[in-house]
């Protein structure tokens, strides 16, 4: 039974798509192809118009859009216009805009794009409108849009047809202005602190600066094999060595890794480096910068995720993940002296580890396993084991240790900062040690990079660094549930041979 429903909706879309292309057909004959017009002067939009409304009464406007309702009531009609800025109507009577322009307008679709010509108004109900004295059709639709009532609420389509989405579901229109307006606000606040935004390349020789399996493509010019960049650090570093005192950088990076509600093989990452500061200096840098991007976009520092109130005007929380383990867990990791102890007790706590980890790793694991999810309101989580960190100073008085952290909230990875390794004897040495967990088969681990030692042997001065991870924080401000949300368009398995 539902399969014949579905074969009746589907002949009667067919028909309702001859019914457009017929219409267009008609209007090609007459000589008058819509697809011919190449431009439309418009003087504001539909939020224009309702937000300045005592301003705009009685004036003459022309906007464009495209028509999402339209009732038919004799020599008089209304229509919905929609664009980016919102909806508006437009009463359209057949005595301002003359019989032959009205019939036209009868025979309008929605999902048609038109330009409107009138004067501002608001009808008997108060609804502020448009009175129409010249309808031009811009764009023929021969699709037909889902039903106006219920959206388009097919997930996996509003991913594939971003563009529908846009048009049928504000609150996506509104999350993607968001974003746009969060990454200006991102910008404004680091080149107000004197930062220099850069390019670096994404197609590199050695894909380093983090722990991710890359994807590998062929250069045939040069008869070479390269690989999509994983991060952005070691060319920024560079930067730093050449006396370029505080960089940053927001682009794409690829990881070949699966897909879930929080990662995108292909995501936006922002990487910044300041000299002659630390992994503390980062700390009241992320601080800041959050409390700016969330007054300057949402007018509040509390924001709410999934239900959940998040205050960023308060100080962040700042622990070390020893403590946090110890405070979640209930072990205290600096009784933990051997390998062997390290193991024993995860074991004893089934948290999985791997032959190749190392004490450092599995304290790692344990804080993944029982605290991440705790740290729902902003928290610094500081000192991670040396094993995991190749590209950060060790602490001084506890060398097993290293100046890092990790910014939290809602129980997510938001950011990763270092006060960053500028002995380059160090970090040969740190590199010879991911070079021996590649060959044992961590594909994630980091091969030797010899020009970023070259740069290093140059002098790189004391320099604190970190990354942000921009989905996320769009995520966070945005109440949106996956990535893919905050993604205008994410990645998709192919549908037949091709994206659909």
């Amino acid at each position: 039974m539902a399969e014949q429903q579905k074969k009746v909706q589907e002949q009667d879309i067919n028909q309702l798509r001859k019914v457009r292309r017929d219409k267009l057909a008609e209007l090609q004959n007459d000589g008058r192809n819509p697809f011919e017009i190449t431009k439309y002067d418009v003087t504001c939009h539909a939020a224009d118009i309702k937000d300045n409304y005592e301003d705009m009464e009685g004036k003459q406007v022309r906007l464009a859009g495209r028509v999402m309702q339209k009732r038919i009531m004799g020599k008089a009609s209304f229509c919905n216009i929609l664009d980016q800025s919102g909806n508006i109507q437009s009463y359209v009577a057949r005595d301002s805009v003359g019989e032959e322009a009205y019939k036209d307008f009868k025979k309008l679709d929605i999902g048609d794009i038109v330009g409107l010509e009138g004067e501002v108004f608001k009808t008997k109900t108060g609804e502020i409108s448009v009175h129409a004295s010249k309808v031009t059709l811009l764009s023929k639709s021969l699709q037909i849009l889902p039903e106006k009532f219920h959206g388009l609420t097919n997930t996996d389509m509003r991913y594939r047809q971003r563009y529908v989405d846009l048009i049928m579901n504000p609150e996506a229109r509104d999350t993607f202005i968001k974003r746009s307006k969060i990454l200006s606000s991102v910008r404004r606040y680091l080149d107000g602190q004197g930062f220099l935004e850069v390019e670096t390349p994404m197609l590199v020789s050695n894909a380093g600066g983090a722990a991710a399996r890359p994807f590998e493509t062929h250069f045939n010019a040069l008869s070479e094999d390269f690989k999509l960049r994983i991060s952005l650090e070691l060319y920024l570093k560079r930067l730093i060595v050449g006396g370029l005192e505080r960089v940053y950088e927001i682009g794409r990076v690829f990881r070949n890794e699966g897909l879930d509600t929080r990662h995108n093989p292909e995501f936006t990452l922002m990487e910044l480096y300041q000299a002659y500061t630390d992994y503390n200096g980062m700390m009241d840098l992320t601080e800041n910068l959050y409390r700016h991007v969330a007054q300057e976009v949402l007018g509040t520092t509390t924001i709410t995720y999934n239900g959940v109130e998040m205050d960023l005007g308060k100080p962040f929380e700042r622990i070390t993940m020893i403590d946090a383990v110890k405070k979640y867990a209930g072990i205290d990791w600096n009784e933990v002296e051997t390998l062997e102890q390290a193991r024993a007790l995860a074991r004893e706590h089934h948290v999985e580890f791997e032959e190749r980890h190392k004490k450092g790793d599995i304290l790692s694991l344990f804080f993944e396993a029982f605290a991440e999810e705790h740290l729902i309101q902003p928290t610094f989580v500081m000192d991670h084991p040396i094993e995991i960190s190749p590209l950060t100073k060790k602490k001084p008085e506890n060398p097993e240790y290293v100046e890092r952290f990790e910014f939290f909230m809602n129980g997510w990875e938001m950011a990763n900062a270092y006060s960053e390794l500028n002995d380059p004897i160090d970090q040969r040495e740190r590199f010879k040690a991911q070079e021996e967990l590649l060959a044992q088969g961590d594909e994630e681990a980091n091969t030797t990079d010899e020009d970023f030692l070259n740069a290093l042997e140059i002098g790189m001065p004391p320099t604190g660094g970190i990354g942000f991870g921009i989905d996320r924080m769009c995520m966070l401000l945005t109440d949106s549930a996956a990535i893919r949300d905050v993604l205008l368009f994410p990645t998709m398995k192919t549908l037949g041979g091709k994206d659909q």
